[in-house]
């Protein structure tokens, strides 16, 4: 079991490694969908690369595929500082443009479908020891510029699409999303070093309740893993609900578990 899943499983930790600090400060700037269009730019970049022949995973593939990401980072960081009001939109629109793009890049090609389905939801089972090397080495710069430096306003933007490109080609945009979004939202209301610390516990179960689920039932590892994170970080959330009740996401919660009294 350890040898089919132990790859998968280091390559959640690695992701997780960059995702739960970026995820921290994406719902604190409130641009909840920068991850999308950022991993879908990325994506885009990965697919043209391949439509042109250049080897899947090389640096070549990789240095197209950060310039893209890079590239849309600049442009969302250029809706932050003109059209902050329309930021949201603006950053939805992008995303909905480059994954149209991703579809047209594929018409026509006999294995467009498959392309699509492994830019969306990866191939986490099928992950390789040379892959988790090239990703931990984009990643390292990003985690020791961020907690050296701190995120800032354009560096945020910069180590954001560096870490998303190598995330994307190695999980799938799903489940970048949902590593992004889901742990940093279930301990939003906890002390800072706390609620990384919870983040990063709550990343870890999930990714190998997802990888376990995905052997024992022929799930696809990538969606299991996605509902597993949504299942923890729901337990996650009420749990803090009860430790933390003064909290928007308390109030919230217990307001749904309570019944409506009679007028």
């Amino acid at each position: 079991m350890l040898d089919i899943i132990g790859l998968p499983m280091l390559a959640g930790l690695l992701v997780l490694s960059t995702h739960v600090p970026l995820g921290r400060e994406v719902l604190g700037r409130g641009i909840i969908f920068i991850d999308l269009a950022v991993a879908q730019i990325a994506g885009l970049g990965v697919l043209g690369a391949a439509l042109a022949g250049w080897e899947t995973g090389g640096w070549s593939t990789q240095l197209v595929a950060v310039g893209s990401a890079l590239l849309g980072a600049l442009v969302i960081r250029g809706f932050e500082r003109y059209w902050p009001q329309q930021q949201e939109a603006l950053i939805g629109i992008t995303f909905v443009l480059a994954a149209s793009g991703s579809v047209l890049l594929l018409t026509g090609n006999p294995h467009g479908a498959e392309h699509l389905e492994s830019l969306l939801a990866g191939q986490l089972l099928w992950v390789s020891s040379a892959q988790l090397q090239l990703v931990a080495l984009q990643y390292l710069p990003v985690l020791l510029l961020w907690w050296w430096l701190g995120p800032g306003r354009l560096r945020f933007y910069l180590l954001f699409a560096i870490a998303v490109t190598a995330s994307v080609q190695l999980v799938g945009v799903y489940l970048v999303f949902a590593t992004l979004i889901i742990p940093a939202l279930a301990v939003q209301r906890l002390p800072a070093r706390l609620a990384v610390f919870v983040a990063y516990l709550l990343g870890a179960i999930a990714y190998a309740g997802g990888l376990l689920g995905s052997l024992w039932f022929d799930w696809p590892a990538g969606p299991a893993v996605v509902w597993m994170l949504g299942a923890c970080g729901l337990l996650t959330a009420m749990l803090m609900s009860f430790r933390y009740p003064g909290s928007d996401l308390g109030n919230t919660l217990k307001s749904l578990a309570t019944s409506p009294e009679e007028d």
